[in-house]
């Protein structure tokens, strides 16, 4: 497997390098290997193939590019309604948050309404386009009432009648299962609609390997714990699928990360930090760093986490306000400090300018962990508090996932307080009482995991309090839902040695 993936490395560079001279030539680049797409539209024949290229673009997640091909198709055939659909598509991230940028319904800024609404007046001859189109409407109504919940819930509705209308329409059975995944709420540790989507695409998988949707889509509705395993295939996969797409050489390291193959997801997103940084793409080559800095504290590679971090603190002009760069160059350093118990280091981890709240706590918690870790128990406390009132911010704005992941941040900093403080039932209550409401909610796909998990920093706490008993079963409890985290493996050992010691 190593050596497969060391000849697509190779193999990358070559493609890498003559995209970065057609970058340099024409100004813009044509990714040349996306897979294998077919969506028949009744435009012009001409643009037939660039239709399906743009579609691939838009199944790989490169929006940019593919919002460029889709506005090149409606200038080449200005009466091409799905040109205009894939215009507005674009603006659609379904398994972002939100879905559909805070900007998209501002004045100046409703160009994919726009498109949605050019893309209906054209009224296409295909019946399944006109149904397209319906769809894509449900998402970007005139209703300033409407909440982006509301919106998305409806395009799901309305792909679900695409779907059963036109059970042999492959583009249409993916975009489903798209849509599913933008409202997979991840409080449901059910997965329904994960396990929905699944139970579309897995069949056809078999029948389109070759097809970039089927693939990627299949990786996310598998990430978590309870799927990863459905989902390995599709991402040992999909990098060689659609190779030119950076996304595509990163996607795959969710499912490694959920299994622990810590080697894979390094490999993989080693190729998606080189392409996305040739590509341009600033939020893929962070979002690559952060979990390859995660995959090299788990096999002790602190020296090479060190490397990526230096890299990420020489990128020029990171936007702060932009959530997922802020989060990925906030976690990043922060990993390293309190994933390695440098205390000092994450005392000194400072909340990053003009950082979405929910990025901000997570500097404040590395800060608090760091004191309270290190005894200064009062100082601790502070940031416990600064947490807390952070989480009541994004309770009122509205943002209860981040408010709840805050919360458990708070949780977790005021129980090393209470040790420190020489209270350990209170911190043995506190932790637990953090690790069951992590338990209860999914990560978001811009994190690998929490930097520590709290099951995994309540079997620590139980080795500082000399009780290996629960520590190995906190550990052991931890490892399911996250395997070959270096920490709990290190603690189970320990807590292994000290129960046999003291035999």
């Amino acid at each position: 497997m190593i050596a497969r993936w060391r000849i697509l490395l190779v193999l990358l560079a070559t493609a890498g390098a003559a995209y970065a001279q057609e970058m340099h030539d024409h100004d813009h680049g044509v990714p040349e290997k996306l897979g294998t797409v077919s969506f028949p539209i009744s435009c012009s024949p001409a643009v037939q193939q660039p239709f399906n290229r743009a579609v691939a673009l838009l199944h790989s997640f490169a929006f940019t590019a593919a919002q460029k091909a889709f506005k090149d198709i409606a200038a080449k055939d200005p009466k091409c309604a799905m040109a205009h659909w894939g215009v507005a598509m674009t603006d659609f991230h379904p398994v972002w948050q939100p879905p559909l940028p805070p900007a998209t319904f501002t004045d100046g800024q409703k160009a994919a309404q726009e498109a949605a609404q050019e893309a209906a007046r054209l009224q296409p001859a295909s019946g399944i386009e006109r149904d397209y189109i319906h769809a894509l409407a449900q998402l970007y109504r005139v209703d300033p009432k409407l909440t982006t919940a509301q919106r998305t819930l409806a395009y799901e509705q309305a792909m679900a009648s695409v779907a059963h209308d036109h059970p042999s329409d492959v583009e249409a059975q993916v975009f489903y299962a798209v849509a599913l995944l933008a409202n997979a709420s991840p409080t449901d540790k059910t997965h329904t609609r994960q396990k929905h989507a699944v139970a579309i695409l897995d069949p056809l998988y078999k029948m389109h390997p070759d097809h970039p949707g089927i693939a990627h889509i299949l990786i996310h509705a598998c990430d978590s714990a309870e799927l990863a395993q459905q989902g390995l295939d599709a991402a040992r996969k999909y990098a060689g699928i659609a190779p030119s797409a950076a996304h595509a050489l990163h996607m795959p390291s969710h499912i490694f990360t959920r299994l622990g193959l810590w080697e894979d997801s390094i490999t993989s997103n080693i190729a998606s930090e080189k392409a996305a940084s040739a590509q341009g793409d600033l939020m893929g080559e962070l979002h690559a760093m952060d979990y390859l800095v995660y995959a090299y504290v788990q096999t002790g590679r602190d020296k090479e986490a060190r490397q990526v971090i230096a890299r990420m603190k020489a990128l020029p002009r990171l936007d702060m306000t932009d959530f997922a760069i802020a989060y990925a160059s906030t976690a990043m350093p922060v990993r390293v400090s309190v994933d390695e118990a440098r205390w000092e280091d994450a005392v000194a981890i400072t909340p990053p300018m003009g950082a979405p709240e929910s990025v901000v706590a997570i500097a404040v918690w590395a800060k608090g962990i760091g004191l309270a870790r290190s005894g200064h128990a009062d100082e601790a406390r502070k940031q416990g508090a600064r947490l807390q009132a952070i989480e009541a911010r994004l309770r009122v704005a509205g943002d209860m996932y981040w408010a709840d992941q805050t919360g458990i941040l708070a949780t977790e900093v005021m129980a090393w307080v209470a040790q420190a403080s020489r209270n350990p039932a209170g911190a043995v209550a506190l932790l637990s009482d953090a690790a069951e409401r992590e338990d209860r909610i999914e990560k978001r796909p811009v994190t690998p995991g929490p930097i520590v998990p709290a099951r995994e920093q309540l079997g620590e706490l139980f080795l500082v309090q000399n009780k290996p008993g629960p520590a190995l079963a906190a550990f052991q409890d931890a490892l399911k839902q996250a395997p070959g985290r270096a920490g709990a493996l290190r603690g189970a050992a320990k807590a292994t040695a000290a129960a046999t010691a003291g035999l």
